[in-house]
Parts: C-alpha cells; sequence; structure tokens
C-alpha cells in the first residue's frame, strides 16, 4: 500500500488504512446525535466510520483525505454499508482549495495531530470551514502536537469543551479525548 514516489515527496504512509480508536470514539459520539439536515466535513475521513456515521444520523457530509484511495475506501464503505455515497473531496490542509465549499455545520476529525505541521494547518483551515454556530469535534488520543493546535483555537476565541472516553482496542485500553470547539 505504500507509494514509494508519495512517499520520496512528502514522507506519506498510508495511515488512512486504520480504524484507529479515535475514529471509534468519534462516531460513538456522533452515534447519539440528531444530525437531520446539518452540513458536515470530515478532515482525514481515512476508512469513513465517522463520515458514515453522520450520514447515517441524516447529515449532509463531505469526506475529505490526502489520499483518493482513502475517498474511494470510504464511498464505497458508505455504500456498501447505507446505500448511499457522501461527496469526496481530496483536500490538503497545507494548501486547501476550499473554494466552493461552503461552510457547515459540524467540522470532524479524528486523530490527525500527530505532526506540527497538521495542527498549524487545520487551526488556519477550521474557523474557515465552520458556519457561524457550528461546532468542531477532534478525536484525539492525546497527541504531542494537539495542545499546539488547541492553543492556536483559543487563540480565534474557541472555546474548548473536553469529554474524555476509552476504546479497547484488542487487549489494551486507550483513551481519546473529544475536544468540542466553538466560538
Amino acid at each position: 500500500m505504500i507509494d514509494e514516489e508519495d512517499f520520496d515527496l512528502d514522507e506519506r504512509l498510508p495511515y488512512w488504512a486504520e480504524l484507529w480508536p479515535s475514529a471509534l470514539a468519534l462516531a460513538r459520539h456522533l452515534s447519539t446525535r440528531d444530525l437531520t439536515g446539518a452540513r458536515a466535513i470530515e478532515l482525514g475521513c481515512g476508512v469513513g466510520l465517522p463520515t458514515i456515521t453522520v450520514l447515517a444520523r441524516g447529515a449532509e457530509v463531505i469526506a475529505t483525505d490526502h489520499y483518493e484511495a482513502a475517498l474511494d475506501f470510504t464511498a464505497y464503505n458508505a455504500g456498501r454499508n447505507l446505500g448511499r455515497e457522501p461527496e469526496t473531496v481530496l483536500l490538503d490542509w497545507r494548501e486547501p482549495d476550499i473554494g466552493g465549499l461552503g461552510t457547515f455545520d459540524l467540522v470532524l476529525a479524528a486523530d490527525v495531530l500527530y505532526e506540527r505541521k497538521n495542527a498549524a494547518a487545520l487551526a488556519d483551515l477550521v474557523p474557515r470551514l465552520l458556519a457561524p454556530g457550528g461546532e468542531a469535534v477532534f478525536a484525539d488520543p492525546r497527541r504531542d502536537e494537539a495542545p499546539i493546535f488547541l492553543k492556536a483555537m483559543e487563540g480565534l476565541g474557541f472555546e474548548d469543551v473536553l469529554e474524555d472516553t476509552t476504546v479497547e482496542q484488542g487487549a489494551k485500553e486507550v483513551k481519546v479525548l473529544l475536544h468540542r470547539l466553538r466560538r
């Protein structure tokens, strides 16, 4: 699954192909909400579990990732499980082309704060995607770079309502923080 050319260009590995504990925690959180009529976007959709969850809960959703294969898999996964597919968009957070996407009631991401460059890029991108009164929900397993993102969001006037949860993964338990960010 490793594309040598992509790796040489950007040290890209197919992290998208694993169902991470943070995606499970985010999907569980979202599965209790009525999202009928909401517009949502998932940043770094991977295999698409949070996207599929919000789609099943009534939202119109756009799944984004930096890998075309992740988008293909998410669309397939949603079609197979729900009988319909989300819109998918290839998106590079560091050079985002978001013209025409509009704004969203819900911006979602699971375990995307693992590199400093991601934290800064997402702190710039999320406010541009979020509609007035909207919420960004980031699930994070306490990555070292998460505080950089959260401090930047606080500086932009966002309040972080924090929830913690535990996800079982094999024989171990993973603590995941859900950051619910609103202005």
